[in-house]
């Protein structure tokens, strides 16, 4: 990582990258070197783990997969790290077997209840849903996930399969706890595009990841801003703000405060 960029650079994982350095509604920027967003960690190389740990003072791992891909891809090279504690917080959401690729179907009438199809692009109903549902059914995992990654002990990492879907919406909440823009938290987001060959390359590798992944092409599995946008505005309309949203499920002050000193000097 040097100042002209956030991504990190890593033999293992490709989807790597600071959630430093993004602008925020003051006027300011978010710090970089608290928390960092990833793919799928299990394939780091020792060297990997020594800039993660020893470099970048990685303390944290947030790690937002379901119990069957942890069970499948067997333990990763950081659950064997003393000085890094893991925080499991399945969302419980995801399309696919295993993963995070987005459902085949959805039902809009659960999941959305104030829209109606006809209102809605179906690629960008079937993602809004599909994020939405992880709040809807796993709003602990949100709040605990949120809460680690605000640890001020060192730096956290989440991270999911891709990195793309459930590591985008928690980042993204994360980053609106914080205060940075609007457009700063689309661009985050839609970064990801940037290496999706890469990511889905190494998710083919996987037994765990193969079948769900063929099922579409490489584009159809880019993030679009469109649909982190719809999301952010889901929660603006009915329930006045992720703030909000988060307040009703037992978020609090200290909780805000404790985000914003970690992304923000």
């Amino acid at each position: 990582m040097n100042d002209f960029t956030r991504w990190i650079d890593l033999e293992g994982a490709v989807n790597v990258r600071d959630l430093g350095g993004l602008a925020t509604v003051d006027g300011g920027t978010t710090s970089f070197g608290r928390i960092y967003r990833s793919d799928n960690l299990q394939g780091l190389s020792g060297r990997d783990v020594e800039r993660l740990v020893f470099e970048l003072k990685l303390r944290h791992v947030v790690d937002l997969r379901s119990g069957p891909e942890v069970s499948l891809e067997g333990p990763g090279p950081l659950t064997r790290i003393p000085e890094v504690s893991i925080h499991h917080h399945t969302l419980f959401a995801e399309g696919g077997k295993y993963t995070d690729v987005d459902a085949d179907t959805i039902d809009a009438d659960r999941v959305l209840p104030w829209q109606s199809r006809e209102e809605e692009d179906l690629a960008e109903l079937r993602v809004t849903g599909f994020y939405y549902a992880y709040l809807r059914d796993r709003p602990d995992s949100v709040l605990a996930a949120l809460r680690a990654m605000a640890r001020d002990d060192g730096a956290s990492i989440v991270h999911c399969a891709a990195g793309k879907d459930r590591t985008g919406v928690l980042c993204a909440l994360a980053l609106e706890v914080a205060g940075a823009t609007r457009e700063a938290i689309v661009e985050d987001y839609a970064a990801t595009g940037e290496r999706i060959e890469d990511i889905l390359a190494r998710l083919r590798a996987s037994d765990t990841y193969r079948e769900d992944l063929d099922t579409r092409s490489p584009d159809e599995h880019r993030p679009r801003r469109e649909y982190i946008e719809r999301f952010l505005q889901v929660l603006d309309d009915r329930f006045g703000g992720p703030l909000a949203w988060l307040a009703e499920q037992g978020w609090t002050d200290e909780d805000t405060r404790a985000m914003r000193s970690r992304l923000r000097d």
